[in-house]
């Protein structure tokens, strides 16, 4: 953000010192007006449907790049994924200073993840305000109707709800941008929460009328009216508005064709021989099936295309077991694939992982035990717990790794064993044996497979949540049960529902997949269940604080806003 005000202020001086050097008897307006003719501007790049759905298709990828893809700030995209709360922590380095560990000494209003949770998404409402703008001036003549014209507007619309979403859960008070801004501007105020959610509320509601239903979206992963009932339910339950919540959800549950799926589908790489439902939802080429009906909005990755794009499940997810080093008997732990002459120490069934996310010992075990053998998503294909040594020159050759089989004085650093090489790995986010580049390193870290970013199984969950909040305890088990008894498990009583179950229903379901801090922050949880449950064996607890319960607000931005106040969350 400093950097991108400091260039407006840079280009709008310049244009200053430059004007009276052209002469008094121009026309300011005039010098000012450009018109753009041999370079794309918002003026003429929107200027037509094709430019238009160029500009979605912009928002789209950028909210996609700060979800799942993300390498430049790696830590930021571990942190929109669950670690630093109830379900992960950092395992490459669990005193990291890169990563959220230590709360006290991490976030500051100098830190990278609280300043990038602001400018990302205040930079995604900037461009959906540019191309809002620019649609709502075009030539109604370029439109097929007005009804294809307000469907554009309504996905535009629906990505600044979602960047206000991150912001009012992160930051509380923000300030409501609803305009292009086109020249430096250092009067911001923090609008109040109550508004945020109100702005947020209307471009939703905009949305559950203009935009397609499910099946009439013009490509796949566009955004489609029960992505936006999800979300302006979301809204409401964070305000209490636990009844709208309820009927919200029911819209998209009941009223556009989707359904929880309960049998097997689609082409699914199938490499363990145990697969189920829950398998075929996250294989490789089944998330935009017509066969899939409980996807709403999927986040669509392309391989080997100009424009397409990969994710970093695997970078991100899996543990570095080809990091370990040495079996007990002195050989090389992992061989991995054999290519081009050498074993690449590389399994092409768990890619090339790094262990920025490491699961709590709550959501890896705890909240199995009552239906370990049974339920669909702690099987061995969803949740791979044994790795094996495969260095035919050891006595350990496909033997499960041990580190008790070490010998005492073998040098081994138990935090590194567990937390970084061998871990349990969370499989939904990995594409085994489907890599398509870096054949030398089964795919570095990367895949293709599109990643969910809404499917029915949260609605049946929010809508749990609301009931919950509601007193209607009956309800909330029935709809919690719908989800639990796809994948296999023992349904709930009325008694059982709670807050806290739903929330480790949750972590069941939908680990890795939602943002979790949002979800802890509208339950009144965050604080509480990461030091109950954050077993990071360096700092228990994350060293959390109640304060942190909101990000600090940039420095940067305090700094730049000189003509009016801008207060500091509590803290910091």
């Amino acid at each position: 953000m400093k950097q991108k005000i400091f260039r407006i202020i840079r280009t709008y001086i310049l244009a200053v010192l430059i004007i009276p050097l052209i002469g008094i008897s121009c026309n300011e307006d005039e010098i000012l007006e450009e018109t753009p003719l041999d370079f794309l501007a918002p003026k003429n790049a929107y200027s037509s449907v094709a430019g238009a759905r160029q500009g979605i298709s912009g928002l789209h990828a950028y909210a996609r790049n700060y979800l799942f893809k993300d390498a430049a700030s790696q830590e930021c995209f571990a942190w929109r994924r669950g670690v630093s709360t109830d379900i992960a922590y950092h395992g490459e380095d669990p005193a990291s200073t890169k990563f959220p560990c230590d709360f006290v000494s991490f976030f500051t209003s100098t830190n990278y993840v609280s300043r990038d949770s602001w400018t990302r998404n205040y930079k995604l409402i900037q461009n959906a305000n540019v191309l809002i703008a620019a649609i709502e001036e075009s030539d109604l003549e370029i439109w097929e109707n007005e009804d294809q014209m307000n469907a554009y507007k309504a996905e535009a619309m629906f990505f600044r709800a979602y960047a206000y979403r991150e912001l009012v859960s992160c930051f509380g008070a923000v300030p409501i941008v609803t305009e292009v801004i086109n020249a430096p501007k250092t009067d911001f105020t923090r609008n109040p929460v109550s508004e945020v959610y109100a702005a947020m509320e209307s471009d939703l509601k905009f949305g559950t009328t203009y935009l397609p239903v499910r099946g009439e979206e013009e490509d796949p992963g566009r955004i489609t009216q029960g992505a936006a009932w999800h979300f302006l339910a979301e809204a409401y339950v964070a305000q209490g508005k636990n009844q709208e919540a309820v009927e919200a959800c029911t819209h998209v549950i009941d009223d556009y064709g989707y359904a929880i799926m309960t049998e097997r589908f689609g082409s699914t790489v199938d490499v363990f021989g145990s697969g189920d439902v829950y398998l075929d939802l996250h294989a490789y080429g089944n998330h935009n099936l017509d066969a899939n009906t409980e996807a709403i909005w999927v986040d669509q990755y392309e391989p080997l295309v100009e424009g397409g794009s990969s994710n970093l499940g695997e970078r991100g997810f899996g543990c570095a077991y080809f990091r370990m080093g040495n079996t007990p008997d002195g050989y090389q732990a992992f061989l991995g694939e054999y290519y081009n002459g050498k074993y690449t120490g590389y399994s092409d069934t768990l890619g090339r992982p790094v262990a920025w996310i490491r699961p709590t010992y709550h959501a890896a075990n705890a909240i199995w035990k009552s239906d370990w053998d049974n339920d669909y998503r702690n099987a061995k294909h969803m949740i791979k717990r044994k790795f094996y040594w495969d260095n035919p020159a050891s006595a350990y050759y496909g033997q499960a790794v041990d580190f008790s089989l070490y010998p005492s004085d073998a040098g081994r650093d138990p935090i590194k064993d567990t937390c970084q090489y061998i871990f349990p790995y969370f499989m939904k986010f990995a594409d085994p044996c489907n890599h398509f580049t870096s054949p030398d390193r089964s795919g570095g870290g990367n895949n293709h497979k599109d990643q969910y970013a809404l499917r029915l199984a949260e609605t049946y969950l929010l809508r749990a949540e609301a009931y919950i909040n509601l007193g209607q305890k009956g309800k909330a088990a029935d709809d919690i049960n719908v989800i639990r008894e796809r994948s296999n498990a023992t349904p709930i009583t009325a008694d059982e529902a709670t807050i806290d179950y739903m929330l480790d229903e949750r972590i069941r379901e939908l680990w890795g997949e939602e943002q979790r801090q949002i979800t802890l922050r509208r339950t009144g949880k965050l604080i509480e269940r990461i030091l109950k449950y954050n077993n990071n064996p360096k700092f228990p607890g994350l060293n959390a604080k109640d304060y942190h319960v909101l990000l600090p607000i940039p420095q940067t931005q305090i700094d730049l806003n000189i003509d009016a106040e801008f207060d500091q969350n509590p803290g910091y």
